[in-house]
């Protein structure tokens, strides 16, 4: 037995070799997915031909320019709405600031009238059958410049409706 000796020993530092051998493989191999992971390729930009480019970026304002060109035509028809509603506005503004005015007049002049007495003084029903005359008159007066205003108002709609559709 002796002759099996060194050749057990032989074979028991052979065997510690493998082992040191496999722990170090297995070292080596345990951090392998996250190496492959670490040293895979990614791409995080793509170089694009200009072409190719040129042809993207002219599909996006074909796609987007008709979507603008709507916002802006509603917005520009809002702007003219709101500036026709201005001037609506200022015109009634001054019509009634007209009304009120006349109002004032006619009310000094009968002050004055009525201080000068050259008119037969007027019987309370006459006097009364006159002043719904005279606000009857004030109505229709009123009515008048209002349907002028419509009609002015109509004819800016119209000029504008026939000028976009022009465009």
């Amino acid at each position: 037995m002796a002759t099996l000796g060194p050749a057990v020993s032989s074979l028991r530092s052979s065997l510690t070799l493998l082992e040191s051998s496999i722990s170090i493989l297995d070292e080596g191999v345990n951090d392998f997915p996250r190496l492959c992971k670490v040293l895979q390729t990614q791409k995080h930009f793509e170089l694009l031909p200009e072409p190719q480019l040129r042809e993207a970026q002219q599909s996006l304002v074909d796609e987007i320019a008709p979507a603008i060109s709507q916002l802006l035509s509603t917005a520009e028809n809002y702007v003219n709405q709101l500036a026709r509603k201005e001037d609506s506005l200022k015109a009634r503004s001054e019509l009634l600031e007209g009304r009120l005015q006349y109002g004032r007049k006619s009310s000094l002049a009968e002050a004055q009238s009525g201080t000068k007495s050259q008119a037969p003084p007027l019987s309370d029903a006459r006097s009364l059958e006159m002043k719904r005359l005279q606000q009857k008159k004030e109505r229709l007066q009123y009515t008048i410049q209002r349907l002028e205003l419509e009609t002015k108002q109509k004819e800016r709609e119209l000029r504008k409706s026939m000028a976009f559709v022009r465009d």
